[in-house]
Order: C-alpha cells, then structure tokens, then sequence
C-alpha cells in the first residue's frame, strides 16, 4: 500500500536531473555519453576560492552558522548588490540559504496560500512550477514564441494578471532560453504592475554576470518595484561553485525575515566553509571570471554554427546564460529508425538512445516544441556532440 503523502505523489521528478541519471545508467552499461543536459559549468571553482575554504578549515571554522548567513558574508552580499546591481540592501534584507533553489522554495512557503496564483513567462527554470505547486500556489504559464526571443511583453502579462494573483518569477538571463530582458522591457512590464500593487516579483539572477549584451538590469532598481522585488542570486554558475551550494537573496525586510524563520525550521544556516569561501568570491572583481564567459561565448557561436546546419533545427541567438533552446516541432509525427516522434520529451529520449547525446525536453520547462541543450561542455564535445545528432537524424 501506498503510504506516501499527496504531496509527494504528485510532485514531478526534476527533469534536468532525470535525464542526468538516464545518462548515468547508460554509462553504466558501456555507452559513450555526451552529457549536454546539466546546467553546470565545466570549469573548475577558481583557485583564489578554493585557497579561502582551505583558509577557512584551518582556521576551525565547523560551528552552525547564523540561519541567516554570517553577518560579513552579507556585508560582501550588500557590497556586491550595489557595485553589480545599484541596489541598496541592509543587513536585516539578506538571507544566506544552501542553494539559490532554497531560497525560491523559502519565498514560495513564506508568501503563498492555497490558490494564490504565480505568473511564469515560458520558459522558465524547470523547478519553478513544482515548488509553487508544493506551497500550494497555482502556476499561470505564458507563453512566448522563439520570435520573440522567449520574452514576455506588457500585453501578455496584463492579460495573465487576475485577482488571484500574488507574484511573477522570472530569470533573466533565462534558464533555458538564455533570453536577457533590457531595462526597458522591464520597465514596460514595471509599467503593468503599476496598476496592481499588491502584486510581487522574483527575480532570479543567477546567470548575471554570464551575459553577452554588455549590460544587466535588476526590477528592483526601479524605484517603484524596489519594494516589491526580491532578487535571488548564487555563486553557483558565475563562479563554478554549484556544488557549494550557496544561493542568497535581496528583499524588503518582512519577506526577509520570514525566509530567515522558515529557514531555520528547515536547515538552519548553510554550509560554514562554503560561506566563507563565498566571501572570497563576491569580494573580487567580477573580471576575475572574464575567461570562463568568454569561453561560453566561443561555444554559442559554435554550436549555434552547428545546429543551422541541421534541417529542422530553429533557433535563436541566446544573449546569457550557457543554453541554447532550439524549436524542433518539425520532426513531430514523423518515424526515424523505426521510433516515433510525437513531441519534445520522444525526440530528447530518441536523441539519447540513437545519438548518445542528453539534453532536456522542453516540455519540463513550459515550451513543449524545444529542446534544452547546455554548451557548458569542451568545444570537442560540443562538435562531437552535433555531429551525433545530425547523423542520427538523417
């Protein structure tokens, strides 16, 4: 009989995570995987990080940590926020938390009720559906198109905004899409919400600093969405530290203080010497990563290079992040090697079983006509990798 609870039952299992798993296995057995699914870079946590955590160890630091995160780990956060953001946070606005995918589950507890409805541009990070869904909150997908570049404009969100709902999460730059919204697409979307004051916004920015465009704006720099904003970001992608699991957030200073109680039922504070390496880290000059996001630019161009020159492939140019997120509908309803396509999840699994390639059906993410595959791989792998497929289409 099954025991387990409703709430697990009806959770769904990480997509980005299965497919890595499926992967696992088929090493397992011998078969020579490209993994293009995880969103994780491929370079090692920099040197002068590593040096601090090392520091930190011999120093003793094994105590528990304050819920909230070390007072000089936030002082480093408040100090990042202004240089990188031009926002202005105190002490009692920052949460340190085991992972940025901690503190969206801590907002999610801290401000939704049952019903309360939460806006998601398609596509969006494959566990911000689910963690909305655990707290009880309804996800309202909007969908854009690759002709926009995954963006959601001012018409589509007033249209989606209803009396129910309670806030907007986004992530810019886009995991998947690698969409960056401008300062004025903001501001039009600012614009809407203006009307709707009762109405919050997350905003996931966990790729900042890997951007093409030259330039990245955070909501809460509008006067008139500071407020309303909380703003998510980590060390995890920028500095190649995912497995340190730090993430932290910005917000006005209730929502702040709820996530610090909820916390503190949970986990309690994060890891001590990832903290204090995390210190380290936001404390040096950003272009002290330049070479990992010029690297990650090479390989947009190459794949991107690759990938037009396979029939059915259409894409866009991804202006952040580490993904590209091609449109692949035109294989749907079609048979290759005795295999049926009939969406986005049979052409990934087709592509893993055929090409020996994993990337991540689209559907997971809110857009049911792409794919999601991570150039966060070797320019060898990559090529290697669009050349499997190719072959294994034709």
């Amino acid at each position: 009989m099954n025991q387990l609870s409703d709430r697990i039952n009806n959770l769904a299992t990480s997509a980005t995570l299965a497919m890595a798993a499926k992967a696992r296995e088929l090493r397992a057995e011998g078969k020579d995987i490209i993994g293009l699914s995880l969103g994780e870079p491929d370079f090692n946590t920099p040197d002068f990080i590593k040096t601090a955590a090392i520091e930190a160890i011999n120093q003793n630091y094994n105590s528990y940590t304050p819920v909230d995160g070390y007072v000089d780990l936030k002082q480093a956060i408040i100090t990042k926020f202004k240089r990188d953001n031009n926002l202005n946070y105190t002490l009692p606005q920052i949460v340190v938390s085991t992972g940025a995918k901690q503190a969206l589950a801590n907002i999610a507890s801290v401000m939704l009720n049952a019903g309360d409805e939460v806006i998601l541009p398609c596509p969006y990070w494959v566990s911000y559906s689910d963690i909305i869904k655990l707290c009880d909150g309804v996800p309202v997908e909007v969908q854009t198109s690759i002709e926009n570049d995954f963006k959601m404009t001012a018409e589509q969100l007033e249209a989606a905004i209803t009396p129910k709902t309670k806030m907007i999460w986004y992530s810019s730059p886009c995991n998947p899409s690698g969409s960056v919204y401008s300062k004025e697409e903001l501001r039009a979307l600012a614009d809407v919400l203006q009307k709707y004051p009762n109405i919050y916004v997350v905003s996931d920015e966990i790729y900042e600093h890997i951007n093409f465009v030259g330039g990245h704006f955070s909501i809460a720099e509008f006067d008139d969405m500071y407020d309303r904003t909380i703003t998510v970001n980590g060390v995890s992608k920028a500095f190649a530290m995912t497995g340190w699991r730090i993430g932290y957030i910005g917000a006005p200073d209730w929502i702040a203080r709820a996530c610090n109680k909820m916390q503190g039922q949970i986990t309690s504070g994060a890891n001590c010497i990832a903290q204090r390496a995390v210190i380290t880290a936001l404390e040096a000059d950003p272009s002290s990563i330049k070479y990992m996001v010029d690297e990650f630019k090479e390989r947009r161009k190459l794949i991107l290079n690759l990938l037009s020159d396979i029939e059915g492939f259409k894409t866009n140019e991804p202006e952040g992040a580490f993904y590209v997120f091609p449109n692949i509908s035109a294989y749907f309803g079609k048979t290759i090697k005795g295999k049926t396509i009939k969406n986005a999840s049979d052409f990934s699994l087709f592509l893993l079983e055929e090409a020996l390639v994993a990337t991540v059906t689209g559907e997971a993410f809110g857009n049911p006509e792409c794919i999601r595959i991570s150039y966060a791989a070797s320019q060898e792998q990559i090529t290697e990798a669009i050349k499997r497929i190719k072959t294994a289409l034709s």
